[in-house]
């Protein structure tokens, strides 16, 4: 009704029980209609109260899905000091034809999900089929959804795992070993959770004046890796050494780029959108070495948030409020 708002905790997010293997199919297929140019997504503007935090808008709109929004998320790095989590906010879905709130839920599940979702698009598009050793560099929520994501495509045999703090290395390993059936090794060094892999994700905060180890010569040859915390942990030389760079949104690097990110970063050969679709080529060799630049988009969320939504409806979970 347009008088009425559902809305969804954290928990009834969770208890909709929507799966990685779905939430991958649908960011596949959304990737698809992207580079064919049949979704909006303008680049996310953000404010920003504390040093290497932000509060971002995320508008988007996917009308084969007819599912239009916005995600309101914020990344505060001193937060895991504090016991609180890094990322927190709401997502808010429209309705495409009266553009009358429908429902407003929590974001923070939804980002780990599809983010882990979109690197393993990405990876699905440009690593090797064969990929059974992963790195993780950074073991909170975004290096869990990762490798949940990455072990729906892959057959993962082998894990390392870096933190800075080794103590999550160790919990990462404990944890999330057994619920995939995977050998995790932590490990103490960056470098170990990079060299000799053949999919490599780092995840920690971004920082505006980062002082990054990544560098040439750690990504092996014809390795896959994709780095979410923009240039936090990639040096520019490891970036200019991938035989393919690619990024989720050509756009939203741009605008980055004007904010201080990425300023030596080399041009990607094509977006997630256009391999996907066909209109750029993907992996073309088993020695290539790959990147993929995940920004984070918006429209991951509306692809992910419209099938919460729907499924809530269906098993009558969550708060219908008054407008």
């Amino acid at each position: 009704m347009s008088d009425t708002v559902l809305y969804l905790s954290r928990n009834d997010v969770e208890a909709v029980r929507l799966s990685m293997s779905e939430i991958i199919d649908g960011l596949d297929r959304m990737f698809v209609e992207k580079g064919e140019g049949k979704v909006e997504m303008p680049p996310k503007p953000g404010i920003h109260t504390q040093p290497d935090a932000f509060i971002h808008a995320m508008p988007a709109y996917i009308p084969s899905l007819e599912s239009a929004g916005m995600k309101w998320v914020s990344g505060y790095p001193d937060n895991q000091a504090k016991g609180l989590p890094y990322i927190s906010g709401l997502l808010i879905l429209n309705d495409p034809e009266t553009g009358i709130p429908t429902c407003v839920m929590d974001c923070t599940w939804i980002t780990a999900m599809r983010t882990g979702a979109a690197t393993a698009v990405a990876a699905k598009y440009l690593a090797r089929k064969d990929s059974a050793t992963v790195g993780i560099v950074a073991c909170g929520v975004q290096g869990r959804g990762n490798l949940e994501a990455l072990s729906c495509v892959f057959d993962i045999q082998e894990v390392r795992a870096y933190d800075l703090y080794p103590n999550l290395a160790d919990r990462f390993a404990a944890e999330m070993g057994p619920r995939l059936d995977v050998r995790i090794e932590p490990v103490r060094e960056a470098s170990e959770a990079v060299r000799g892999l053949d999919i490599v994700v780092t995840s920690g905060p971004v920082l505006r004046h980062p002082e990054p180890v990544v560098g040439s010569g750690w990504l092996s040859e014809g390795s896959f890796a994709c780095p979410l915390d923009f240039d936090s942990y990639f040096r520019d030389d490891a970036f200019r050494e991938a035989d393919k760079l690619a990024c989720d949104d050509t756009g939203q690097l741009n605008y980055y780029r004007k904010t201080g990110y990425f300023r030596d970063t080399p041009e990607p050969y094509a977006d997630l959108g256009e391999i996907a679709a066909g209109l750029k080529p993907g992996r073309e060799s088993a020695k290539e070495r790959t990147i993929a630049i995940n920004l984070g988009l918006g429209l991951e969320d509306m692809a992910t948030a419209i099938l919460v939504y729907r499924r809530a409806v269906e098993l009558e979970i969550g708060t219908v409020l008054p407008l």
